[in-house]
């Protein structure tokens, strides 16, 4: 394998594992009053990953099959701390296909963060079994078939809550908010 792809893959191994790490943090509830710009700032910072995967050529197997990578990892603690953490604001509307359909869905900030943390994840383990082709492939085609389109939708959904919060909020109802939330 080229230095290159093995180079790439070592930096969005360590990407992806930055952000499994700051957003479990996140839905641990440690700090909720940051909740929404740190996860808006990593979802930010791994949407850049995509974009690289996204931007070079198709990353191919010589094998033309993918290795079983072990058992799944138990995702829906950190789904269930985020829908906690979101309470309210989780749920969003959203379209199926901006380019092939004005057909609307809804969907929810925790699924979201918890099928980018499924697809990391799942190429983080090739990347830890020394495939770093693998990890490649699989974060690129993730990306480009699902974990790109939730990241996207979760950045804008959590711009739009950081905007309402800071633009439309009553000064006397988000210091009540702060409160509750502090003292829950």
């Amino acid at each position: 394998m080229p230095d290159e792809t093995t180079l790439l893959a070592d930096e969005c191994a360590v990407e992806a594992s930055t952000w499994l790490a700051t957003v479990a943090d996140i839905a641990s509830g440690a700090a909720p009053e940051s909740a929404i710009p740190l996860l808006l700032l990593t979802t930010s910072q791994i949407q850049l990953v995509g974009a690289r995967l996204g931007a070079i050529a198709d990353v191919v197997l010589d094998e033309r099959f993918e290795h079983d990578t072990g058992p799944d990892t138990e995702l829906d603690p950190l789904r269930a701390g985020l829908a906690h953490l979101l309470e309210g604001v989780d749920d969003y509307a959203d379209v199926v296909d901006p380019v092939t359909s004005v057909e609307t869905t809804t969907g929810a900030l925790s699924n979201d963060l918890a099928a980018i943390a499924a697809a990391l994840t799942h190429g983080l383990a090739h990347h830890e079994a020394g495939r770093a082709a693998e990890a490649l492939w699989w974060w690129q085609y993730s990306y480009l078939a699902d974990w790109g389109d939730r990241a996207a939708m979760a950045v804008r959904v959590l711009q739009t809550l950081l905007a309402h919060l800071r633009l439309d909020a009553d000064d006397e109802l988000v210091g009540e908010a702060e409160f509750d939330a502090l003292n829950s």
